[in-house]
């Protein structure tokens, strides 16, 4: 009897030390086959420049899409990069500015991640940032945002039952300890090029010879591109927002403020360069599926897009920097009627509700 009590405490003590001792950490054990994510691109869109050191995988995109979606990035766990980013918002978050775990009201409103590949001036509405590599270990660490450290995160994710396996997938780590910040910054990376435009927008398919405009969608075009032969009904949109990508991803004084007065409380990119012309200037922002992705401008001011158009129409600040493009529109209903109906030629539902692009949790 004292000997199968022995031995029940010995079988006992040996059980609970397994369950103290950390999983393996040798992931060898794992095949390392990368494949090449087959990145669909519209025949209309220009090339998109990927990283050498980071090309894309289906195995980078799938780890890539959950962290994406992954509270785990945050401190408390209760909010992940989707929390402002959502695929229905055209990966927006639909508010005036963005608020972080703590309950804290960020200075700007979350920017549509719509073909955010295609971007190679700059990142955030400043351009702060060059690369999505960069960008993606930002709101980690942000006090305002997830509030959390990436020491922690990496620990984590070693710990994690899943992450592991991912990440050797990914990226061929033989150990644990190879998990590192810029590993999960490539694979949010690869993930968010690979959002781009389905090529279904009735805009696309025009382009593509499927279909035509309305005449009030051409009319609208032609206002939009300033090809109108009535130099009173050009719009000068396209001077901004251009064709295919409707951004130029520049950054510009659009006269919501007048950065001669001082008082801005967001100077934009003149805190990045440290140049007073760039003061208030802001990143163009994609002009597909817009009407997602309300409220507009980058503090979230506009509540719909008749009030845009009502700014460029007759209420632009004009200043030492304000675009040279803009000016006093007085546009007419029938050509703000037809500018509309134009614009929401270049909406995407299929890029919107494309289930590559869903929370995989």
């Amino acid at each position: 009897m004292i000997w199968r009590l022995a031995s029940l405490l010995v079988l006992i003590l040996f059980v609970a030390c397994c369950e103290e001792m950390p999983a393996p950490s040798n992931l060898l054990d794992i095949p390392y086959e990368p494949t090449d994510y087959n990145l669909e691109i519209p025949d209309h869109f220009p090339k998109m420049i990927i990283p050498e050191d980071n090309p894309l995988t289906d195995q980078g995109v799938t780890l890539g899409r959950r962290l994406f979606y992954d509270p785990i990035l945050s401190a408390d766990n209760s909010m992940s990069c989707s929390s402002c980013h959502l695929p229905q918002g055209s990966f927006t978050d639909n508010n005036s500015v963005s608020v972080g775990i703590d309950g804290i009201p960020g200075q700007r409103s979350s920017m549509s991640l719509l073909d955010i590949g295609f971007n190679n001036n700059g990142l955030f509405w400043d351009g702060r940032v060059a690369t999505l590599e960069e960008q993606a270990l930002l709101p980690v660490e942000d006090p305002i945002e997830l509030h959390h450290t990436w020491p922690d995160v990496i620990e984590e994710l070693k710990a994690h039952q899943l992450y592991p396996k991912l990440y050797r997938e990914a990226f061929g780590i033989s150990d644990t300890s190879e998990i590192t910040k810029e590993l999960s910054a490539k694979a949010l990376a690869q993930f968010e090029r690979t959002l781009v435009s389905s090529g279904a927008s009735k805009y696309d398919q025009i382009i593509d010879g499927i279909a035509v405009f309305t005449d009030e969608e051409l009319l609208g075009h032609n206002i939009f591109f300033d090809i109108e032969p009535d130099v009173r009904r050009h719009a000068e949109c396209g001077h901004c927002h251009n064709a295919p990508l409707f951004t130029t991803n520049e950054y510009f004084n659009n006269g919501l403020d007048n950065p001669d007065s001082g008082s801005l409380s967001d100077i934009g990119r003149g805190e990045v360069t440290g140049t007073p012309f760039d003061n208030g200037k802001f990143r163009v922002p994609s002009l597909r599926n817009i009407f997602k992705s309300a409220p507009y401008m980058h503090d979230g001011r506009f509540a719909t897009f008749d009030d845009v158009l009502d700014h460029y129409d007759a209420k632009v600040q004009f200043s030492r920097n304000v675009d040279p493009n803009l000016r006093v529109l007085n546009l007419s209903a029938t050509d703000r009627a037809a500018l509309m109906a134009f614009i929401k030629t270049l909406e995407d539902p299929v890029f919107t509700s494309d289930t590559r692009y869903q929370s995989p949790l």
